[in-house]
């Protein structure tokens, strides 16, 4: 049986060469592939491979002092989720390109929102009717799924989120209760401290991600639709009664997939159904 992990641990890391490379010989001796971002701020990875060899492998990354007790996020995998095994040494685990702004300590990101669990995020939704939830991913993965009313930047890459919260389009939300929201809960991370940090008075971040929370929900809660995820499976959903948002870039039928385009020289991921797929990409690719 293959399974997915999702994982992300803000920490200071004072030798992070060292780490890549433990991490790197890891990985290759349990014969798992994936991602794996390190920096001096902490550790960021999504890896696959056989359930039993990730399990090892979860033991021996929490035995560093730093991801001691770090949440490891489970997921179906299909045993050919990712190409390769890359493990890298980077300024940001998540690129926002504001290295700079971000502090961490062992408790992990100073000034960061609140985190809410699931449940609390609940009860905060029922306590106030002036909850927003903003979306911290990039704006393609909000076309096949997102929080009911959510706001969604114009966001192309998490680079984008800075200079929009600098441009004032979302001061009007700097005295309402603001939930920022991404896959795994890492991006929030650093969103929410930038967010704090230009006046926003009430922020809260979802704990454990959209993961999470359909882990405990489900489709019977406040997301709506499908998850992208950042590997082969392209998208996921938290039972087959998923609602179906997305709308397919060849032919508009409802969709909750999503495609790459086979051009290299269109880079875009687009919403996509089953039958349409080899068309949509050079559809869009030349639109």
């Amino acid at each position: 049986m293959h399974k997915v992990l999702l994982y992300y641990r803000f920490t200071p890391i004072a030798d992070p060469e060292a780490v890549r490379l433990w991490q790197r010989a890891l990985c290759t001796s349990l014969g798992l592939t994936g991602r794996i971002i390190i920096s001096p701020h902490g550790i960021n990875g999504t890896v696959g491979g056989e359930t039993d060899a990730l399990k090892r492998y979860a033991r021996a990354t929490r035995e560093y002092s730093g991801f001691r007790g770090m949440d490891i996020k489970w997921s179906a995998g299909t045993g050919s989720d990712f190409p390769r095994l890359s493990v890298k040494v980077r300024d940001e685990i998540v690129t926002f390109g504001a290295p700079e702004e971000l502090e961490v300590d062992e408790a992990g990101v100073v000034g960061g929102g609140r985190h809410l669990k699931p449940g609390e995020l609940h009860e905060l939704v029922e306590q106030r009717d002036d909850v927003v939830f903003f979306d911290g991913r990039n704006r393609f993965e909000a076309e096949v799924g997102r929080f009911k009313d959510a706001i969604v930047p114009d966001a192309e890459t998490t680079r984008d989120f800075a200079r929009l919260l600098d441009s004032g389009a979302y001061d009007h939300l700097k005295d309402k209760p603001v939930v920022t929201y991404c896959t795994g809960g890492v991006r929030c991370e650093v969103l929410s401290s930038l967010m704090a940090k230009r006046g926003f008075q009430e922020v809260y971040q979802l704990d454990g991600g959209i993961v999470r929370y359909g882990e405990s929900f489900g489709n019977r809660g406040l997301w709506e639709g499908s998850l992208y995820v950042f590997d082969q499976r392209q998208t996921m959903t938290f039972g087959a009664d998923a609602a179906v948002l997305g709308s397919c870039a060849a032919c508009g039928a409802p969709t909750g997939g999503m495609g790459n385009c086979r051009l290299w020289s269109c880079r875009r991921q687009v919403p996509v159904c089953g039958e349409c797929e080899p068309a949509c990409a050079d559809h869009v690719a030349a639109a």
